[in-house]
């Protein structure tokens, strides 16, 4: 297992413990970070305008289009690490 995989994997558990819930903007960007590491694009349809929690992180995801695995584990982990540090 490679070095930014054990440091993702270790910042998809350290994300768990954090002291202070992160907010939305953030929560969004951490979880299109994790989609982005460990499915790559996003597919399908964009939700309507009636699932406005489905649209934000389709959206969110979609922003992170055409980035490598590898970067957005290691943003993912990069942001982690900052909320820990806080």
């Amino acid at each position: 297992m490679s070095d930014l995989k054990k440091r993702f994997d270790k910042a998809v558990s350290d994300v768990k413990t954090l002291k202070e819930d992160p907010d939305n903007a953030t929560k969004l960007e951490l979880y299109a970070l994790f989609k982005q590491a460990s499915i790559g694009d996003v597919e399908g349809k964009r939700p309507g305008f009636t699932d406005m929690v489905g649209r934000a992180k389709f959206d969110a995801w979609a922003a992170f289009k055409g980035t490598a695995p590898d970067a957005a584990m290691k943003q993912y982990a990069d942001l982690v690490n900052g909320l820990l540090k806080g």
